[in-house]
């Protein structure tokens, strides 16, 4: 029984330490074991968002995400034989090389095999896979069977995508990799962009997979809105090209232009081309005309004329003497070009001096008047903000600078004279172009505008009104004086070469030396020409500034014909700008022309309204109509079938009626005719498909 007693002792003692440990890892390690083990077997997972559109003025995408592909392989898979992955590895390494074709098949055949010797079981095959090569892939030998039992490893991913290629591209933006940010408009509407990631709970499963694991914690992303710019990709590949053209033939280093809308202070183009030494071609890697502040040279003598102007210093007729052809203030000379002293034997008028663009009248009546107050001068400029940045949401605008002689240490005697004629003084090519532009705009400066509008699923959720910066920047009688004078420039001074029969161009040359670090570097030079158009109704304003240009350099022969390439493509392609036939003031405020109506409609509504019908006139059931000597004509409109019609300029109830009847799905917003429509017109569309049309009033 002792013996008996033992045994049953001892077996309830190992019991009490079985319940004991059971206990213990329960409550004191359970916790700290369970959480390991989610953790292992389940992982919350990030859901990208992808990220917004940005869109052109016409509703192009200019910059968009594409899904591409990342390709790995789990070569090591215990589902792949031995025998079958070396009967299959020569196929599948020749497969690859003939899709990848930057590396061999022998390249393919090596790691393959290495991964194979290794265990390597997310072996990198190839980067940005697109989805018409990943659909091939999947035939390739191995591959076919699948990821468990052919190891092929799919991880996708988005790329940002440039539809127009380089045109706008530094404006348009990018992600800046090594600092993680993104630059140019992609940077300054980043928030609004790139949307809300959301999450996902996934479990570990056989063979190393992620399985999603579905229940009421997962939160779906949102992807990002889109961007609509006041970019119109026409008139930038115009720019662009224009650009390159003048840039190839005179060797430049670096240029610029930009187009801008007078009124609104839309940026319609704007093209940076930068020479790259390694490929030996222009690229768009830096922004000048925001980042780049350069002394104007001739083109700032408007500014200084304004403020004399202004002041009653002198008045256009005032004449000054430029003989000599230099003039010498302090020790110092200034120089004209050649030929400037011989016009009008040396004695010119103020207007003279500035269409000729003469440093010495310029500088002699400027120095003449604020000689003993330069600092009354130096207000008249801050006073036009030309000491201010414009605040753009861009990042990386460059500070003007213009000093001031309170600043002992930076003003000079001669510092007036030569800041007269845009020495002195740095401002950026985009800020001397809203200062044009306020010109243009009868004194009225805006703001330079990119965005427009925000919009989230084809709906417009914010707008971007036009921002005033200065509602007159000086006087209109001086603005009418100053306008007179840059036609001038055109028609009788530096820039004769712009002059055309079709419409006027307004504007300024300049040529200005480039100093690095206070000294001016032999022949480098910055050509420039800043200016408006139509110049007796201006509609757009233009700067083109060409750096270092080797093969000459005045802005009239360098820059003045980018400007010109780009002006004649706007009045071609825009209605707006050509002359329109003077309306009868008896009928003035009868629309003669429509987009396009009902005809029996129209036929009644121009009846009742007493106008005439011109010779000629048919149409079925939609209708367009001209103007045809103040009578209308009605010419026939056909919309193709499964395709989406231009609805824009139709009233509610036509647009309305023509959509429903072609199989689209209608929603309004808005009171009067169509302006905007959601889906392109000429695109096809699917019966049932929505679309939204957004109405304004006349």
């Amino acid at each position: 029984m002792p013996r008996v007693y033992l045994v049953y002792f001892g077996t309830l003692v190992f019991a009490f330490m079985i319940v004991g440990k059971m206990v213990y890892i329960q409550y004191k390690e359970g916790p700290a074991l369970l959480a390991k083990a989610k953790k292992q077997e389940i992982r919350v997972f990030t859901l990208k968002a992808d990220r917004g559109n940005i869109l052109s003025a016409g509703d192009n995408l200019i910059a968009t995400s594409v899904p591409v592909f990342e390709i790995r392989m789990d070569v090591a898979n215990g589902y792949i034989p031995d025998e079958l992955f070396n009967r299959k590895v020569d196929s599948l390494a020749y497969r690859l090389s003939q899709l990848f074709p930057d590396r061999s098949a022998g390249y393919y055949k090596r790691i393959l095999k290495k991964a194979r010797a290794t265990g390597n079981r997310y072996l990198l095959i190839h980067r940005n896979v697109n989805y018409s090569q990943l659909t091939k892939l999947r035939t390739f030998p191995l591959f076919r069977l699948g990821r468990n039992r052919g190891g092929l490893i799919v991880i996708q991913k988005t790329k940002r995508e440039l539809p127009f290629g380089r045109l706008a591209a530094r404006t348009i933006g990018y992600e800046n990799k090594k600092e993680h940010l993104f630059v140019g408009l992609e940077g300054a509407y980043s928030n609004v962009l790139m949307g809300i990631n959301g999450k996902q709970i996934r479990r570990r499963i056989n063979g190393g997979a992620w399985m999603p694991v579905h229940n009421n914690s997962e939160i779906e992303p949102q992807n990002g809105k889109d961007v609509i710019t006041t970019l119109n990709m026409n008139l930038q590949d115009v720019a662009e090209n224009a650009l390159l053209k003048q840039m190839v033939k005179h060797q430049a280093k670096m240029g610029c232009a930009v187009l801008m809308a007078v009124k609104t202070g839309d940026i319609k183009a704007i093209a940076n081309l930068r020479y790259d030494p390694k490929s030996k071609t222009y690229q768009e890697s830096y922004n000048m005309a925001i980042g780049e502040k350069y002394e104007p040279g001739s083109t700032f003598k408007l500014a200084s004329i304004i403020a004399g102007l202004e002041d009653k210093k002198f008045t256009l007729n005032d004449t000054v003497s430029v003989k000599k052809g230099y003039v010498v203030y302090y020790g110092r000379t200034l120089h004209d070009v050649d030929h400037i002293d011989r016009i009008d034997h040396g004695i010119l008028t103020v207007r003279q001096a500035f269409e000729h663009s003469s440093n010495v009248g310029i500088s002699k009546i400027i120095e003449r008047a604020y000689k003993n107050d330069p600092a009354k001068f130096i207000a008249h400029l801050y006073a036009m903000k030309l000491n201010k940045p414009l605040g753009l949401k861009i990042a990386g605008e460059a500070m003007p600078y213009i000093k001031n002689p309170k600043d002992k240490k930076y003003w000079y005697r001669t510092s007036l004279p030569w800041m007269s004629v845009g020495y002195g003084l740095e401002i950026t090519p985009l800020q001397l172009l809203t200062f044009y532009n306020a010109i243009a705009n009868n004194g009225v400066e805006v703001k330079p505008r990119f965005v427009t509008a925000i919009m989230d699923g084809g709906r417009i959720v914010k707008k971007f009104g036009v921002q005033v910066r200065d509602p007159q920047i000086a006087p209109p009688s001086v603005i009418r004086k100053v306008r007179s004078l840059l036609v001038g420039v055109v028609q009788h001074g530096t820039a004769q070469n712009l002059k055309n029969k079709n419409f006027q161009i307004a504007g300024k040359t300049g040529t200005a030396k480039i100093s690095v670090g206070g000294k001016y570097i032999p022949g480098a030079y910055n050509a420039t020409f800043v200016g408006y158009f139509p110049a007796n109704d201006p509609q757009y304003s233009c700067i083109v500034v060409v750096n270092r240009p080797k093969h000459g350099y005045y802005g009239s022969g360098v820059a003045a014909p980018v400007f010109k390439d780009i002006a004649d493509k706007v009045f071609a392609t825009s209605l707006a700008l050509h002359d329109q036939p003077e309306k009868d003031s008896t009928k003035q405020g009868i629309p003669l022309s429509v987009n396009a109506a009902w005809y029996p409609d129209l036929k009644i509504i121009y009846k009742n309204l007493g106008i005439k019908t011109a010779k000629g006139s048919y149409a079925e059931s939609w209708a367009i109509t001209k103007d045809r000597h103040n009578k209308v004509l009605f010419r026939s409109k056909t919309f193709t079938k499964g395709l989406v019609p231009n609805v824009k300029g139709m009233t509610a109830k036509d647009a309305v009626y023509l959509l429903e009847n072609m199989g689209l799905t209608t929603a309004i917003q808005g009171r009067g005719v169509v302006y905007r429509q959601s889906l392109k017109p000429g695109t096809p569309f699917k019966k049932g498909q929505k679309i939204i049309i957004q109405l304004t009033n006349l």
